[in-house]
């Protein structure tokens, strides 16, 4: 599942570090996890399954990455033998259109070139069409649609070159 992050005035030239999540972080991950997919609850009729994670034991897998000081992003990933998979991307909604949402694809396309896997795949709810709007931007191709329970799933997928980024 993955939520919007609105870059219409993202900068090139934006720095900000993409880190590892710590223990500390834990309650800035669900407040800007919450913060982000809250606004779907309405629209797609169910708790989008980010704001239900274990974000504890998310943080302590090594699976979620922050930015921000505070934290207004982060990514939640999982290796897979052969690919990467971007279980979540959320931006604080004060954060939307600075840079954030780009800064973290780049980091996730980063990841899984280090990692040594060459495809990354993601999921987004139906009713999410901002995200149909953008993955396509960043190199995602719809690969499948599907229902799971309540669930309504565009299913994407980017195949990244093996040479290192530029």
């Amino acid at each position: 599942m993955t939520d919007q992050h609105d870059d219409r005035h993202e900068n090139d030239n934006d720095t900000g570090r993409v880190r590892a999540a710590g223990p500390e972080d834990t309650a800035a991950v669900k407040a800007v996890t919450d913060a982000a997919y809250h606004p779907y609850i309405e629209r797609i009729g169910v708790v989008p399954q980010p704001m239900e994670a274990d974000h504890a034991a998310d943080v302590a897998a090594g699976r979620v990455f922050v930015t921000g000081e505070p934290v207004v992003g982060l990514v939640v990933v999982e290796a897979h033998a052969d690919h990467l998979f971007l279980d979540s991307i959320a931006v604080h909604p004060s954060a939307h259109g600075t840079g954030v949402g780009r800064r973290l694809l780049h980091f996730v396309d980063a990841r899984a070139r280090e990692l040594g896997l060459g495809e990354i795949r993601l999921y987004t709810n139906a009713m999410m069409w901002e995200n149909q709007k953008i993955y396509p931007r960043y190199g995602y191709e719809v690969v499948a649609r599907r229902v799971d329970g309540p669930y309504d799933r565009v299913h994407y997928r980017k195949l990244l070159s093996r040479a290192a980024p530029s």
